[in-house]
């Protein structure tokens, strides 16, 4: 599942400068790292069942912004999964998660829209884009595409 999520991301990103990671998550990412203040940094969807979080990682200063996403498919104890999405290994330079946008597509799932930018020594205040994540709450499959 992971995998192919992998796959698509990276023929997806083939043509785009901006290569996004979803990851599972890890020790590195603490609750901590939880944007300040969480009621404006979290959100929920699908009753409760997809939650997700803007992390701040501080470090590094081109890319500290990530996004956490909690969801189904849950195993064995009842957990749902949980990923980490980054940008060309770091984060996101900046993403607006006040600025979302959810839609829901039967044939694919949860369609959440963000405004980001990436680290530009040209641009100061970073490159805008439009970052698209569709969780799938049935397959477990989190995707992600770039629209510039």
């Amino acid at each position: 599942m992971i995998r192919l999520a992998a796959a698509l991301m990276l023929l997806s990103g083939a043509a785009q400068a901006q290569q996004v990671e979803v990851m599972p998550c890890g020790d590195a990412d603490r609750v901590d790292t939880i944007a300040e203040p969480w009621d404006q940094n979290t959100a929920t969807y699908a009753n409760g069942d997809v939650r997700v979080a803007l992390l701040d990682m501080v470090e590094p200063a081109g890319g500290a912004w990530k996004l956490a996403v909690i969801s189904p498919p849950r195993d064995e104890l009842g957990l749902r999964q949980c990923r980490v999405i980054g940008a060309d290994g770091i984060g996101f330079y900046g993403l607006d998660f006040a600025s979302r946008r959810a839609d829901y597509d039967r044939q694919r799932g949860l369609v959440l829209t963000f405004p980001a930018t990436r680290y530009s020594d040209a641009a100061p205040e970073g490159e805008p884009y439009r970052l698209v994540v569709t969780i799938n709450q049935q397959t477990g499959e989190i995707a992600t595409e770039v629209q510039e």
